[in-house]
């Protein structure tokens, strides 16, 4: 399910919103969360402990994320993942704030925000994604 790089979202893609679109979109955990580069209180996010079937979209623009089968309790407090759905549907930049250098993810599409990736994860990819709930919209899988 990869892209090429003429599928990859590019910056005119993106959901051209104003910060007020995106205020009146958005409650304010999710507005500070995605659109300020916020995280929410570990223990806290409504996805942390679920372990429901399902693919889990980005609250900004539904541009699917992360499924259900990659997800994993890190003990983290936070939603963690060992993959994203597609590697072309996230994008990584350093965050250097807070006095450290760590991997800041965001979503290709519209640049929201989700989380950070750590190489501290489980086997086949040795990475965690550690999201925000506020930054994630679970779509349950439909029971037969």
């Amino acid at each position: 399910m990869s892209m090429t790089n003429d599928e990859r979202p590019t910056t005119k893609d993106r959901p051209q919103k104003s910060d007020e679109e995106w205020r009146k979109q958005l409650s304010p955990e999710q507005y500070h969360v995605t659109r300020q580069s916020g995280t929410e209180p570990a223990f806290t996010g409504k996805y942390y402990k679920s372990k429901e079937t399902g693919v889990y979209h980005c609250i900004c623009c539904d541009q699917p994320l992360f499924t259900s089968d990659a997800k994993y309790d890190s003990g983290s407090g936070w939603p963690s993942f060992w993959q994203p759905i597609d590697a072309n549907s996230v994008r990584e930049i350093t965050d250097s704030t807070h006095g450290m250098v760590r991997t800041e993810l965001r979503c290709a599409k519209c640049d929201a925000h989700l989380g950070h990736v750590f190489e501290d994860g489980p086997q086949p990819t040795g990475l965690r994604y550690c999201m925000n709930s506020a930054a994630l919209d679970l779509k349950p899988t439909e029971k037969k």
